[in-house]
């Protein structure tokens, strides 16, 4: 099963294509985050200019092309509003085009299935701006990883006070993603030892744990409605604070 993964959600643009469990390739558009912003430190180009190339790039690398897809995945969300939006615009129509199962897989969920190895809670953050984060809290299940809590968009001070819920029993936290790496120090401070944060060089791309996490949930027929399939913004109306609270 052949599935090409692409994230526009974060300022990393990727694409990536697996193969039964192992990566064939990627691409990425986007230089490291910046840690005043989280914006790319390149020059960047509009996720519309780029994409399809990367798309191209990989299919040509891996000497295929999208007739030899057995479906496609795209990263739904959280993240920038227009790089949703042209993401999945593109995936709908390649899906469309050549009759390919669609998925879309929550950013945060691949973002936090990037920790590897790690078996206690992982936290993923995209940066939101305004000093507020997208969030979401993980855990390993054997090989595969499950949400524990809603995802939601908060302030730092009250992404810090969820944190150190999941670090009241003395267990650790690993802190991953863009939102991360932008409020490292205050993590720290705040958190000290029991908050690891995760290094954000030598990590695959989101794309590919898109794809990836595409590919068990095609395995099993649980595609998506392409016409349904819209864009997870994240509002704090849609995941009150309450609900990331673990339960003991």
């Amino acid at each position: 099963m052949r599935i090409l993964g692409v994230d526009t959600a974060t300022p990393r643009a990727s694409v990536a294509l697996v193969e039964d469990g192992a990566l064939l390739g990627e691409e990425v558009y986007g230089g490291t985050e910046d840690a005043a912003h989280g914006a790319a430190s390149q020059p960047r180009k509009n996720h519309a200019e780029i994409i399809l190339p990367l798309i191209h790039s990989v299919l040509a690398n891996a000497h295929m092309t999208v007739a030899d897809l057995s479906g496609i995945a795209v990263s739904i969300g959280p993240g920038s509003f227009t790089g949703l939006r042209m993401g999945l615009a593109t995936v709908k129509g390649i899906a469309y085009g050549w009759q390919l199962p669609a998925v879309g897989i929550s950013t945060l969920l691949a973002t936090a299935a990037l920790a590897l190895g790690f078996e206690e809670t992982i936290c993923a953050l995209l940066d939101a701006r305004k000093s507020e984060v997208y969030l979401g809290f993980f855990r390993r299940d054997r090989k595969t990883i499950k949400a524990v809590s809603d995802e939601a968009v908060t302030s730092i001070s009250s992404a810090v006070d969820l944190m150190r819920k999941y670090t009241s029993n003395g267990s650790s936290l690993l802190a991953i993603g863009g939102g991360a790496k932008v409020y490292e120090k205050f993590f720290i401070d705040s958190l000290g030892a029991s908050v690891k944060l995760a290094p954000s060089e030598n990590h695959p791309t989101v794309a590919s744990r898109v794809a990836l996490l595409a590919q068990e949930r095609i395995g099993v027929g649980l595609v998506d409605d392409l016409g349904a399939l819209a864009p997870v913004y994240l509002r704090r109306a849609e995941a009150e604070n309450k609900n990331l609270i673990p339960s003991h």
